[in-house]
């Protein structure tokens, strides 16, 4: 079942789309499942992607590797800035255990 959207309506659905719904499409298409584990079907997948590609097209103003930016360009990063960008970032330290205590 495919469904027709007019642009229009497109524009009714991006004004609505808060960071919020953008932030929900974009972990179900990651993940190919709802956040209440139901599965997506192809095309709610396909729609879901779309409307993300939009919504990034339109505030994605900063844009990340492998996203959209608000020009319509795909942001690619070299190897060289994602190795500069991620070697700062210290996620954890971890300290051995002294188990004689």
């Amino acid at each position: 079942m495919s469904v027709e959207v007019n642009p229009e309506q497109l524009e009714q659905l991006l004004a609505v789309m808060t960071p919020e719904i953008y932030q929900r499409l974009v972990t179900a298409v990651e993940l190919g499942k709802w956040p209440d584990g139901v599965m997506l079907t192809p095309e709610q997948k396909e729609h879901s992607l779309q409307m993300v590609l939009l919504w990034q097209s339109r505030h994605n103003h900063d844009p990340e590797h492998m996203t959209v930016g608000t020009n319509g360009e795909i942001t690619m990063k070299s190897k060289q800035e994602l190795k500069t960008l991620f070697q700062g970032e210290m996620l954890a330290t971890l300290k051995p255990q002294n188990n004689d205590e």
